[in-house]
Order: structure tokens, then sequence, then C-alpha cells
């Protein structure tokens, strides 16, 4: 592994576009762990469980990390229940007619540990989300794209479905999978 500033757990180019626009410098380690969530977990849960997870996974197939900083995180929408990634277009589909004319949150659990060492720090920020009501013609448009299959709730605010927010409470880059400005203070903590 050739030496940078940060370890991120993650595959999502998302992230990756976040860390690089703060000025991180970085190395991908995609963490590959069962997503599979305790019952009756609620979405800060989840996600802070999920981001641990991670963090923990890299940290321990990757002796060699010792020292270094291990970023890790998960991403989930809730309205009434949690919400991931659409398997398919008839779950894309139910997603996004959840989503329209109605809110919901976006919560991001971040996971931040200095790998082989005791220091460790996990926290979760929580944006609410807008959606304008979508009409049916435009949410089969929708869903007949790429966007929404790799995305938890099944969109991507700062892709086409944008144009389908009518406003946020709380940090954008949150709903776009990683609070750098949350982060960036925590890292200064631990």
């Amino acid at each position: 592994m050739t030496a940078s500033e940060y370890i991120l757990a993650s595959a999502s180019p998302r992230r990756s576009e976040l860390m690089r626009a703060h000025g991180l410098r970085f190395l991908t380690v995609p963490a590959e762990v069962d997503e599979t969530l305790p019952p009756d977990t609620d979405g800060p849960d989840a996600v802070m469980y999920l981001s641990l997870k991670k963090a923990l996974w890299v940290e321990s197939r990757y002796p060699e990390l010792a020292g270094r900083r291990i970023i890790a995180a998960d991403t989930v929408v809730c309205t009434r229940r949690i919400l991931g990634k659409p398997a398919d277009i008839g779950e894309a589909r139910e997603m996004i007619t959840e989503l329209r004319g109605a809110v919901h949150h976006v919560y991001t659990g971040v996971t931040l540990l200095v790998a082989g060492e005791p220091r460790r720090r996990c926290f979760c920020e929580g944006t609410k989300v807008f959606v304008r009501n979508i009409s049916d013609p435009a949410v089969e448009a929708y869903i007949r794209t790429q966007e929404p299959y790799d995305k938890a709730g099944g969109y991507a605010i700062q892709g086409t479905f944008g144009k389908y927010i009518d406003h946020i409470e709380g940090d954008f880059e949150n709903v776009v999978g990683l609070p750098c400005r949350r982060m960036l203070q925590e890292l200064a903590r631990l």
C-alpha cells in the first residue's frame, strides 16, 4: 500500500469526490461487510453500527495500516422506515413514490479510528430533505435512468433528482454521503 494521509473504507465515488474537494489525500480500501441490521434499528443507530463495522473490518484485514487514520461511512434515507439501495425497478418506483411530496431524513454515520490504537470516534449527521410532488410520468422516467440503483433511497441530490428537491435543512454534503465539515472537526479531536 502506498502512503497517504487517510484510508477511506468505501467504494463510493461520491465520498471520494467529497474528500478530494476538501483537499484530503487518501487511499481507498473498500470494506466488505454484511450490512444486515439488528432488528428494530433506527436510522442513526444503523449508520453508526455499519460505519463502525466497516472501519473495524479494514483495520483487522490490513495490519500494515497501523497508525493510519481510517474513515468509514454509511448513509440511509428514512421515512417511516429505512430505505437502502433499490434492488430493482420495482423497489426504485416504490421508494421514489414514497418520497415524493414528503419530508424525509438522510442519516450518515461516520467512524474515524487510528488503526491499531484505541482512538475512535463515531457520530451521525442528519439532514431533513423536502421533496416536491413528482408526477407519475416523471417518476417512471427517473427510475429508467441508472441513477437510482446504487444510492440510498434511490436518488442522488447532486444528480438529476436534485431538480425535485424543494429544500433541505442541514448539511448538503451529508445527503451526498459524507458530512465533511463535521468529519474534519472530529478528525481534529481524534
